[in-house]
């Protein structure tokens, strides 16, 4: 039973789209199904109502007209008396078994009841496939006359069932046309809120359609507003406080210089040092949330990241840089110049030395890997390592020169750019940053 419901959960429609379809194109295919059907009963028992109301009275009309007119002129009377279910023969007919169907015995008593006993019969089966039979008269001189009869209503025209495949298109694409409009307003929700960033680069949704797509737009634009008001002021607080602490802070360095020479004096610098470095790293931090202001542009991915790690290696920082693109893409330079920094940075200041290797995919997609060899990370703490002042207890402290800003900080970054930060790591120890870049519109 687990495994009857296992395969029926995975044939079920995932997508509200194809659901919609399957219950719409099920519906309609089923009631025009029970109207057509309808439709050919009502027309079968009309046929067979017109079969057996005027059978017996043209096949008894038909006998006493051939059995009056001359033996020579019967032949060319039978043409003009055949009918589509039924023709006459002048001749005894085929033999066989007794009629072993009710329609064939509810024709021969109507006839038989018409003949009013004027003429003799017998009846007899010719095929049970098929229903034929067939009536032996004998006519008044001793002339054989055999009535062949194969019951059938109204044949369905050679046209009905083109026309009802027809329909069904044009139902089923009026069905196609209707998911399509309930769904699209929740496709473009969707997309929008992808784009939703933290900057308030989003694109605001056109209001238009009927009246509840409207509304809804209405509603999300805004909510949209509200959030990104709302991110955007604590990002403005945050920066405010973090730049007017580095008045008092400069203010307090400036008179432990004037202080005697003690030990306190030397644990009051470390102190006031960690201080400015969390200061720096929060306006950082808030900079970095509207990156998306930066206009995209066309760089050489191969000559851009050549320089920065050549300013590297000229500070004598152990950078190594592989890997080829070997094509333009189209990126927010500054953004992406200090997401890179950050993550070699922090590569730098944890294992000592940073490779960065890149590669490019395709439709302008941008690879870029930054690997060290350091302690690496917990795998439960690789995502909430990139939320803002979070730290990893031990192998990543503040005595390191860690705010815990530095991961959130290139996290932001890679959403400004469109793309995607993962962490894994490294099979020996270490720790691998991805930064997966897609191509941005110009």
């Amino acid at each position: 039973m687990k495994a009857l419901r296992a395969a029926a959960s995975r044939l079920r429609p995932r997508s509200m789209a194809a659901r919609l379809y399957l219950i719409l194109f099920a519906g309609v295919f089923v009631a025009h199904g029970l109207s057509f059907g309808l439709l050919f009963l009502e027309r079968y028992e009309s046929s067979k109502t017109m079969l057996l109301g005027s059978i017996e009275l043209d096949v008894a009309t038909a006998v006493a007209l051939l059995d009056r007119v001359p033996a020579a002129e019967r032949a060319s009377w039978l043409p003009l008396l055949e009918r589509r279910t039924y023709r006459y023969i002048l001749g005894p007919g085929l033999g066989g078994g007794e009629l072993s169907t009710g329609t064939s015995r509810e024709i021969t008593g109507l006839i038989a009841s018409k003949l009013d006993g004027r003429f003799s019969w017998h009846a007899n089966m010719v095929s049970t496939r098929s229903g034929r039979f067939q009536l032996h008269v004998r006519l008044h001189d001793g002339a054989p006359l055999t009535i062949d009869i194969t019951p059938s209503i109204l044949p369905i025209a050679s046209w009905l069932p083109f026309v009802f495949a027809v329909q069904m298109t044009l139902l089923l694409l009026c069905a196609l046309l209707a998911v399509r409009l309930a769904t699209r307003p929740l496709a473009r929700l969707a997309r929008a809120a992808e784009t939703l960033t933290l900057s308030g680069g989003a694109t605001r949704l056109e209001e238009g359609g009927p009246t509840e797509v409207a509304f809804a737009i209405a509603a999300f634009n805004a909510m949209q507003e509200r959030i990104t008001e709302h991110l955007r002021e604590r990002l403005q607080i945050l920066a405010a406080i973090s730049h007017d602490l580095q008045i008092p802070i400069t203010r307090m360095a400036l008179r432990i210089e004037s202080m005697d020479d003690l030990p306190e004096r030397d644990r009051l610098n470390g102190d006031l040092g960690v201080m400015q470095h969390l200061v720096r790293e929060s306006v950082a931090y808030a900079r970095s949330m509207h990156g998306s202001s930066e206009p995209p542009c066309r760089i050489d991915p191969d000559a851009f990241l050549d320089c920065l790690i050549c300013d590297y290696q000229d500070a004598g920082k152990t950078v190594t840089l592989s890997g080829h693109v070997g094509k333009q893409v189209v990126t927010r330079p500054h953004a992406l110049r200090r997401a890179v920094s950050n993550l070699l940075d922090n590569a730098i200041a944890y294992a000592g030395a940073a490779e960065l290797t890149v590669q490019g995919g395709g439709r302008q997609l941008l690879l870029i890997s930054v690997l060290d060899r350091g302690p690496g990370i917990p795998t439960h703490e690789l995502e909430a390592v990139l939320q803002p002042f979070y730290r990893v207890e031990g192998s990543r402290s503040r005595e390191t020169g860690g705010t815990g800003l530095g991961l959130a900080i290139v996290h932001q970054l890679s959403m400004v750019l469109g793309g995607e930060l993962s962490l894994r790591n490294r099979e020996g120890g270490g720790l691998e940053v991805e930064l997966r870049l897609p191509p941005l519109s110009g």
